[in-house]
């Protein structure tokens, strides 16, 4: 497969960092937002996560030239109708409120609910300057943990435990959780993607 350098439209270092570990070493260059010198926020305005996605990617894309890949990912639990999920970011307090601040007012929604299924699920879309469009979808089962666990990681990774496993996604590491985190199965599928077109 070619490789290229492409524009992760996101500014969560985070999401920047598990997007290189996973494919730069398939040879593409991600760069962010803010070393391609655009800082545009994009209103995600989607009903879906592959809605959100592409909106995103396709912003930058026209804004810069360059082919753009976006994800937009959440957590779906399913004592709450499968929400936040799309609205993630936004839960409780909005943006305005810590990672800590958001996984513990998801902890206080759930007290005293026995049945904590949820999951974790990553939506990629790459847009490129000549319209074509490639789309991925990866999602890791689990629950939710009573308390907060580990100190790594991002977002509601410390009170997330992926199926098959005692510990939360913030305890497992780096290593564990780019193999079987939502995002690393969407990047997966999203590389099958990428060796397709750079085929035709």
């Amino acid at each position: 497969m070619t490789g290229g350098r492409f524009i992760l439209a996101s500014g969560n270092k985070g999401k920047l960092r598990e997007f290189r570990e996973i494919l730069e070493p398939m040879g593409i260059e991600i760069i962010s937002q803010k070393e391609a010198g655009f800082d545009l926020d994009v209103a995600e305005t989607g009903q879906t996560f592959e809605e959100n996605a592409f909106l995103k990617a396709s912003a930058i894309c026209a804004a810069s030239g360059l082919p753009t890949v976006a994800d937009d990912s959440g957590l779906c639990v399913k004592a709450l109708d499968w929400g936040p999920g799309v609205h993630s970011a936004r839960f409780g307090g909005g943006k305005s409120w810590t990672d800590q601040q958001k996984y513990m007012y998801l902890l206080e929604r759930l007290a005293g609910v026995t049945d904590r299924e949820a999951k974790f699920v990553s939506c990629i879309c790459c847009v490129f300057p000549n319209g074509d469009v490639l789309r991925a979808r990866g999602e890791c089962p689990g629950r939710i943990l009573d308390a907060p666990q580990g100190t790594g990681g991002f977002g509601y990774d410390p009170v997330f435990c992926p199926e098959g496993y005692r510990e939360s996604f913030a305890s497992l590491g780096e290593d564990v959780k780019n193999h079987i985190s939502h995002r690393a199965r969407s990047l997966a599928a999203f590389a099958k993607e990428l060796e397709k077109y750079a085929d035709r």
